[in-house]
């Protein structure tokens, strides 16, 4: 072979090795669209009003951030109460498959779920901040998990705000005399411990209240923090709101998802959802810290007296719960086990509490 010849071959051998080097970047450049993740365009079911801070507005928070981190791969499509399944039907729609996922309260869930109510407010139970220690560093999004996954719906901790009302009353209570007889809006558990005391506990609609109250169906309501019950509009008929949330520390509310949408879904997408979910959260606390105060403060100039229900009342009402929640146990397995969970926790925590912060009456 010549020395021009075997140049040649040389160049040709380069050229081939190249080519093919830039054959496999091609490759490569050109095989990711055939990887890119599937769309995701789900219909989600809001409880409550997308409007209502951090009780309401976490959905479309979550909604925000999935379609900008996303690029619009990820759309959820956000329905207002009632709108496609009243509350009642929401989980029985996920587990079913016919709806994909839900911004839900689980409380609603009671009747068919005893133990769900844990999940979502607890009298006497834990605090915000405490709730969402629970749930993402002790048991509770496993025990959601095993309560959940039966149905076919994975959960994800959304929102946990902070204490509600003890509700919005015509006149002061002074004593557990003054609720007896009273017509009064109240959910979950918090309901059948007035109902023990001789009130009449009914679950009623957000929107639906303002007219009840105007009619003089009921005498007396709670729903939730008073930002919120602002704007549904309670103070115009009832000028007394008292304090402190007995039955409701905090109020929390999931994300839940069909398990099978849920388990096809690319772990990449999966731990999206979540930190979307985590940081939802976290906004829904603080941006409900934020607003009640000055909430309060307006109240004067509204005619509405604001003030803490007696001690006396408060420690009957505790003794109530403390019962109802006992009976409750013995009635459910599930329900007795995720009790026990929290209250392990609220005895570790409360260590800390009691030693760490000030009282809450520090001047």
């Amino acid at each position: 072979m010549t020395s021009i010849a075997r140049k040649m071959t040389g160049i040709t051998r380069r050229a081939i090795g190249i080519a093919a080097v830039g054959a496999l970047c091609s490759g490569a450049i050109t095989a990711t669209p055939a990887l890119a993740q599937d769309k995701i365009n789900w219909k989600v079911q809001a409880t409550f009003n997308t409007g209502w801070p951090g009780l309401g507005d976490p959905i479309a928070r979550v909604s925000d951030m999935l379609k900008r981190a996303t690029n619009g791969r990820i759309n959820l499509k956000v329905y207002e109460p009632g709108k496609i399944v009243p509350p009642l039907e929401i989980s029985p729609s996920i587990s079913a498959g016919s709806l994909p996922a839900a911004y839900n309260y689980m409380a609603y869930d009671q009747g068919r779920i005893p133990s769900a109510v844990l999940f979502s407010a607890v009298p006497f139970g834990l605090e915000p901040q405490e709730y969402a220690a629970w749930w993402f560093e002790g048991e509770g999004s496993a025990l959601a998990e095993e309560v959940y996954h039966a149905s076919n719906i994975h959960p994800l901790l959304c929102s946990t705000i902070g204490p509600e009302t003890a509700g919005w009353f015509r006149k002061p209570i002074n004593s557990l005399d003054d609720l007896k007889g009273l017509k009064i809006r109240f959910s979950g558990l918090g309901g059948q411990v007035l109902d023990r005391v001789g009130a009449s506990a009914t679950l009623m609609a957000g929107g639906e209240i303002f007219a009840a109250l105007e009619k003089g169906t009921l005498d007396a309501t709670e729903y939730s923090m008073p930002a919120i019950d602002e704007i549904l509009g309670f103070h115009k008929i009832a000028k007394y709101n008292l304090f402190p949330g007995w039955h409701q520390p905090s109020t929390s509310t999931h994300l839940m998802i069909n398990l099978d949408m849920w388990n096809g879904l690319a772990d990449s997408d999966k731990a999206l959802f979540e930190m979307a979910c985590t940081a939802a959260t976290l906004r829904a606390f603080t941006l409900g810290e934020s607003l009640q105060g000055a909430q309060i403060k307006s109240f004067a100039d509204k005619g509405v007296t604001a003030a803490k229900l007696p001690d006396s009342v408060i420690n009957e009402l505790k003794v109530t719960a403390a019962i109802i929640m006992q009976e409750e146990s013995e009635k459910d397995p599930m329900f007795a086990k995720i009790w026990a969970s929290q209250q392990a926790f609220h005895d570790d925590y409360q260590v800390w509490k009691e030693l760490g912060y000030f009282p809450r009456d520090f001047k």
